[in-house]
């Protein structure tokens, strides 16, 4: 049984962002969405596999009080449209030009709202927090991906490229732990948001359910919003609102489990590095006593989507077993393990988290949470694409003459 959100208007949600597969809308009515509820006739969509995925894996593996709690709800082909319709010219061109709300779904998923009401809220997408095992990479890339993290040199050829990146940023100091590289990452972030006109995908700053844009900045606060960032500011501006976002921010990275939880389950799970995932596929398709070099298939090519009851049986061997298994020298039976464990890594490296302060009110003390979004599952047929984009970030990278060295703090000690 799931709740009907079309018992309220499509001009009461207002849209937020979007990506991946994703669009996201606040409701912004005052009247609380109808208990009514139906049962959708499409046995597909009985159960959404969001929910499904977190519930019954993410929730194993991160605390659910860092979760944000979620709900199906039923939609309507009508509704959706004229939802679709309303949404469109907030949308940004790049996204209207790649997709479109798809109106024949009727499963969505309510969760609850962690950039609207009073207050404010940052999105920060942290990306990988940690450098590779270098067992299993090539002599041609060692060097490279043993000292400069994945994200230095994606954001290096995304520049190349013409694209906007948050350069300068490095993950390994957002993870550290350490409050002078903390600090650094968010102010390389909020230079990068800043710079980029509010386009990079790594920083978001949210007041009251509004997305700020430095470009509008200060018209586009709403007068709570204005009150809690101008309070201390002759005149707003920029310069005196990065202090006060980042500074209230550093205290709450600090202290939050949560980052370090990431890194440790992006790092776990990628225990082989694409380069070593492909040379145990490889191993594993090679002929049985061929002299004779084979083609092999792309990698994951033939392999299926894991469904949620394996991905949940995968959880418990990684949960009991995972930290004993040999990953220096990987068994080939166990190549599909490693193939899940990839995916969620990926999963990891590719969430966001939250950071939502309320101001004090009144006798109601300020408040702040964090709140990891965006734990989808990927597919598996991105294996081989994943592969080739590795070997164009390394490739594109290794020609720069003073290369970034990022410090991994957590980095287990190598025999």
């Amino acid at each position: 049984m799931s709740a009907n959100v079309t018992s309220t208007s499509p001009s009461d949600w207002k849209y937020v962002s979007e990506g991946g597969s994703s669009i996201v809308f606040s409701y912004v009515a005052h009247y609380p969405i109808s208990p009514e509820t139906i049962v959708s006739e499409d046995i597909e969509e009985q159960e959404d596999p969001t929910i499904l995925f977190q519930c019954q894996v993410i929730q194993r593996l991160i605390p659910s009080e860092y979760l944000p709690r979620l709900e199906s709800v039923d939609v309507e082909g009508p509704w959706l449209e004229e939802l679709a319709r309303l949404a469109e010219e907030h949308r940004p061109l790049e996204r209207r030009a790649k997709d479109k709300i798809d109106v024949r779904r009727r499963k969505a998923v309510l969760a609850n709202d962690l950039v609207g009401g009073s207050g404010w809220a940052v999105e920060i997408k942290p990306k990988w927090g940690f450098l590779p095992n270098p067992t299993h990479l090539s002599p041609s890339t060692k060097v490279t991906k043993s000292q400069t993290c994945r994200f230095c040199m994606h954001s290096h050829l995304k520049t190349t490229e013409g694209e906007d990146a948050s350069l300068g940023y490095c993950p390994l100091d957002l993870y550290s732990g350490e409050e002078k590289r903390v600090r650094k990452a968010l102010d390389v972030l909020w230079d990068a948001w800043v710079g980029s006109s509010g386009g990079v995908n790594n920083f978001k700053i949210f007041v009251e359910g509004h997305m700020l844009r430095p470009t509008t900045f200060p018209s586009s606060l709403g007068p709570i919003a204005h009150q809690v960032f101008s309070a201390n500011a002759a005149e707003p501006s920029l310069d005196t609102l990065r202090d006060q976002v980042i500074s209230p921010l550093l205290p709450l990275l600090l202290e939050t489990p949560v980052l370090r939880i990431l890194s440790t389950h992006q790092r776990n799970l990628d225990a082989l590095d694409i380069e070593g995932l492909s040379s145990l596929w490889s191993e594993t398709h090679k002929p049985a006593g061929s002299l004779e070099a084979a083609p092999v298939p792309p990698l994951g090519k033939g392999l299926s989507q894991p469904t949620i009851e394996e991905l949940e049986n995968f959880v418990d061997v990684y949960l009991e077993k995972h930290a004993s298994m040999d990953h220096n020298h990987p068994d080939t039976a166990d190549l599909r393990y490693y193939c899940i464990a990839y995916l969620l890594s990926a999963t990891f490296k590719d969430c966001s988290i939250i950071l939502r302060l309320h101001p004090a009110v009144g006798n109601t003390p300020a408040r702040s949470s964090i709140t990891v979004i965006d734990l989808d599952v990927k597919s598996i047929d991105r294996l081989p694409t994943w592969e080739k984009l590795d070997q164009k970030v390394v490739k594109a990278y290794a020609g720069v003459s003073q290369p970034t060295r990022c410090y991994d703090r957590w980095a287990p000690a190598r025999l």
